[in-house]
């Protein structure tokens, strides 16, 4: 029952636009500004970038907290695969509540930021990984002034991060981990797929840049 419970509190928590809210309390509808999208990036270009900062960070809390109380309450000291699963299904409602929030017809961001906190929380197995793509991250938007890009390369690296730690770290080993690199494969192709028109642009040499000056 309490797993099933922290389940749908996650999707909730995760449902809530930060974007949304902060965009109507400037007057704007976000999904009628640049891309549509309901997350930071787009937040930017209406609001300005403190206000992209903002968002992100509240993004980021709607997947850490899920997956920290998840720690608590269901997985405790136990790093047994099912655990582990358990624990990634609750980090994981809260992605999908961020991506498809049911009250706006499930059209909501791309993930990222939520994503982040979910690794974040799921410690160590996924923050270990998580800070090393964080730098990957930084490094591309500095080089190659392209958040899609980044976030999109991150995505896909992000997996094989996880299998070269399990691999390196003596205790760590596929037999537990498992969930959670079958986990992060499956969600880090949903980020990338929900990145498709980034890539289309990104291609077409069309795709807005970040750190410009003007």
């Amino acid at each position: 029952m309490k797993f099933i419970i922290l389940i749908i509190a996650s999707y909730l928590v995760g449902s809530i636009s930060f974007a949304l809210v902060i965009a109507k309390a400037h007057g704007i509808d976000l999904r009628k500004i640049g891309s549509g999208n309901l997350g930071a990036t787009n937040l930017s270009r209406a609001c300005g970038k403190k206000w992209a900062y903002l968002c992100f960070f509240l993004d980021m809390l709607k997947g850490f907290i899920p997956a920290i109380a998840a720690k608590f309450i269901i997985i405790s000291s136990q790093t047994d695969a099912l655990s582990l699963f358990l624990w990634m299904i609750i980090g994981a409602a809260a992605i999908l509540g961020h991506i498809f929030p049911f009250y706006l017809g499930f059209k909501g961001g791309k993930g990222v930021s939520t994503s982040f906190g979910v690794v974040l929380g799921i410690c160590p197995y996924y923050t270990i990984p998580g800070i090393i793509v964080f730098f990957i991250w930084t490094a591309l938007v500095l080089i190659f002034k392209y958040i899609s890009l980044a976030a999109v390369v991150t995505a896909g690296v992000f997996p094989f991060i996880i299998i070269a730690l399990t691999v390196i770290f003596k205790d760590w080993n596929f037999s537990t981990l498992w969930p959670l690199i079958a986990a992060a494969v499956v969600l880090c192709s949903l980020v990338i797929l929900l990145h498709r028109e980034n890539i289309k642009r990104l291609l077409a040499g069309t795709e807005n840049k970040v750190l410009q000056k003007k």
